[in-house]
């Protein structure tokens, strides 16, 4: 068996020194109003973006307005929803028609609950029961 053949360099004893392919990079330096060299860097830096989603039930929440921008706690009020109409022909055809079939009508219970904000009266979300 030979011995391998010798590494280019300058005396060939032995392996090329580490990154001596690639040299270090020197940052750009560039003269400040007063004549002396300034290393600067730029950092960018990201926020990860986040959304929060606001569940909207029969409590009010707190809430920043998309309107007026205020962190405020929701008014709520009810209105007659799907549910409530659904619940008076159900009553009307099992046969209670006289009269029974407006209960859903007076219980918050049945109704639909709109969020709005107290600042700009905006609305600012609602929570369908059906």
């Amino acid at each position: 068996m030979s011995a391998p053949p010798p590494y280019p360099g300058p005396d060939s004893k032995g392996p090329p020194p580490p990154n001596a392919a690639y040299p270090q990079q020197q940052p750009a330096q560039y003269n400040t109003p007063y004549g002396q060299p300034q290393n600067t860097s730029t950092v960018v830096v990201t926020q990860p973006a986040y959304t929060v989603v606001q569940h909207f039930r029969e409590s009010p929440v707190r809430i920043k307005c998309q309107f007026c921008q205020a962190d405020v706690v929701t008014s709520t009020f009810y209105e007659t929803g799907t549910l409530t109409w659904v619940a008076c022909f159900v009553i009307a055809i099992v046969g209670c028609w006289i009269g029974c079939c407006l209960i859903p009508f007076c219980m918050d219970a049945c109704k639909d609950v709109v969020h709005q904000c107290p600042n700009c009266h905006q609305q600012c979300g609602r929570y369908n029961r059906m």
